[in-house]
């Protein structure tokens, strides 16, 4: 896709028809704002800090994961925008993909992993849920509000879906907090 290809003409109509069919303006931009940093990293530290509280310094290995994950999509999208240079629906450069959806995907999708480990498994796809509805809405929001393509929004869940998944398998290999090695001989103690 990137700035010109063969899908430009459908997802530009696809938004532009999106955007005639957007609910009330007030709902539109408050799901677009979502994808605010004002509103992502914050909900973001509280899941780090309830996970703190919940069980502790054990959880220092995947919330850091989860940190580093959100400055690498931080990086990643920053990269891709100035890289590919697509026209937004109001002009300018720099919207594929959208940072917007990207900050919402990974950060309540990391609130979400740090999260669910304490939660039983209903509340657990309770949450996982309430992320994916948020998500498409923000997704839905951009559209709606005219400041993003679909596809601009597609490539962000993409990206953001590696980057989670990633954190999600680092954070379970917690590295040793001491730089000694443990013994595996039998018999040393």
């Amino acid at each position: 896709m990137l700035a010109d290809g063969p899908l430009r003409d459908a997802d530009e109509r696809l938004g532009d028809t999106l955007h005639r069919a957007a609910p009330p303006t007030r709902l539109a931009e408050l799901l677009a704002d979502l994808g605010n940093m004002e509103v992502a990293l914050p909900l973001l530290a509280a899941a780090m800090a309830l996970a703190f509280v919940r069980i502790g310094a054990r959880t220092w290995w995947p919330a850091l994961c989860c940190a580093v994950t959100m400055g690498a999509m931080a990086a990643a999208v920053s990269v891709l925008k100035a890289w590919v240079g697509r026209p937004g629906p109001f002009g300018g450069t720099g919207f594929y993909p959208s940072g917007h959806a990207a900050t919402v995907t990974v950060a309540f999708g990391a609130a979400a992993l740090l999260v669910t480990r304490h939660l039983s498994r209903n509340a657990a796809l309770f949450l996982w849920s309430a992320v994916a509805l948020l998500t498409v809405g923000n997704g839905l929001g951009l559209v709606w509000r005219g400041y993003h393509w679909p596809l601009d929004v597609l490539a962000s869940w993409c990206l953001s879906v590696l980057l989670l998944s990633s954190a999600a398998v680092a954070s379970r290999h917690t590295p040793p907090l001491s730089g000694r090695r443990r013994s595996t001989a039998p018999g040393r103690g």
